[in-house]
C-alpha cells in the first residue's frame, strides 16, 4: 500500500546500535575535498527524498480531501502542513549529519515473514486511519470542539520529536528488521533507557493524535488495533534481536519494559 510508503512510521525495525564511525580525518586530504566528496557521495539520496515529500503530499491529500469531497477542510490543512514540515526538517538533518541512516530509512526491502504479514495488514490499518477523517468530515460524525485538534497537533508534535531524539540515539534504526552484525551495538542511552522499542512509542503517541489533529473520533478504531500489531511486531523483533546483537538480552534485563514505560 502506498500509504505505508510514505506515511507510517510502521513499519520500522528497532534495532539498537551505536553511531557510525563516518568523520575520520584522512590525513593529508584537505577538508574542504573531504566534505565534497562526502556531499558527491550522499547526492543520490535527494531525488529519493524529494520524491517521498511529493508522493506524500499526493496520497496525504487525496486520502484526505477525496472522501471529504472538499478542499474546505481546515484540520487536514494545518496537520498536513506540521506532517510535511516535520517530515523535511529530519530529513535534511539526517542527510547532513546520518546519511547513513537516512538510506536505512529508505530501504523498505522486508524479508521476515512474520514482518511482512504485519506490513500487510498495518497498510489497511493505515489507510483507515487517514480515509476515515475525511468521511467523517463530509457527514459530521464527531463533531469535535476545535481545542482537542489542537491537542491532537501538539500531540503529533511531541511524538515525531521523541521519534527524532531516537534517530539521534540510533543510527541503525532501520525500517526494516536486521542485524549488521559487524558494526552494530546495542543502544542503552537516551530513549532506549526508558523503553526498549521507543520508536514504536513514539508511533503510537503521533497516529494516536491522527484522529484528534483531523477532527474524528471513529479513527482511533483503526488507531487501538494498529497498537496491537506493534505489540506483535515487537515481540518477533525481539527474537532476532536475542539470537544476533550481542548483549541484547544483557539489555533487556536492565530495561524491563518494551513499548509503555511502567506497562510493557
Amino acid at each position: 500500500m502506498p500509504i505505508l510508503k510514505y506515511l507510517k512510521v510502521h513499519n520500522i525495525s528497532m534495532t539498537e546500535s551505536h553511531e557510525n564511525n563516518g568523520s575520520e580525518n584522512l590525513g593529508a586530504v584537505p577538508e574542504s575535498t573531504s566534505a565534497n566528496e562526502k556531499n558527491q557521495k550522499n547526492s543520490h539520496l535527494i531525488p529519493r527524498i524529494v520524491l517521498q515529500l511529493v508522493s506524500f503530499l499526493i496520497i496525504v491529500g487525496a486520502c484526505f480531501f477525496g472522501p471529504a469531497g472538499t478542499f474546505n477542510y481546515w484540520q487536514a490543512w494545518v496537520f498536513i502542513c506540521i506532517f510535511f514540515t516535520m517530515m523535511l526538517s529530519i530529513s535534511i538533518y539526517l542527510l547532513v549529519k546520518d546519511p547513513a541512516l537516512l538510506a536505512r530509512r529508505l530501504d523498505r526491502g522486508e524479508s521476515r515473514k512474520d514482518q511482512k504479514l504485519a506490513i500487510l495488514i498495518s497498510s489497511f490499518l493505515l489507510l483507515a486511519l487517514f480515509l476515515l477523517p475525511g468521511f467523517d468530515h463530509r457527514y459530521q460524525w464527531s463533531n469535535m470542539p476545535w481545542f482537542l485538534v489542537v491537542v491532537g497537533n501538539l500531540l503529533f508534535f511531541v511524538g515525531y520529536y521523541f521519534n527524532f531524539k531516537v534517530f539521534q540515539a540510533n543510527s541503525y534504526a532501520s525500517r526494516v528488521v536486521k542485524v549488521e552484525k559487524d558494526t552494530q551495538k546495542v543502544i542503552t542511552t537516551g530513549p532506549y533507557a526508558i523503553v526498549r522499542h521507543p520508536m514504536y512509542l513514539a508511533i503510537i503517541i503521533m497516529f494516536g493524535a491522527i484522529p484528534l489533529a483531523l477532527g474524528s473520533y471513529w479513527s482511533f478504531i483503526p488507531w487501538f488495533f494498529l497498537i496491537f500489531l506493534l505489540g506483535f511486531r515487537t515481540i518477533d523483533e525481539e527474537i532476532l534481536l536475542m539470537e544476533e546483537l550481542e548483549g541484547y538480552r544483557a539489555y533487556m534485563e536492565k530495561t524491563k519494559y518494551r513499548i509503555f514505560p511502567g506497562i510493557w
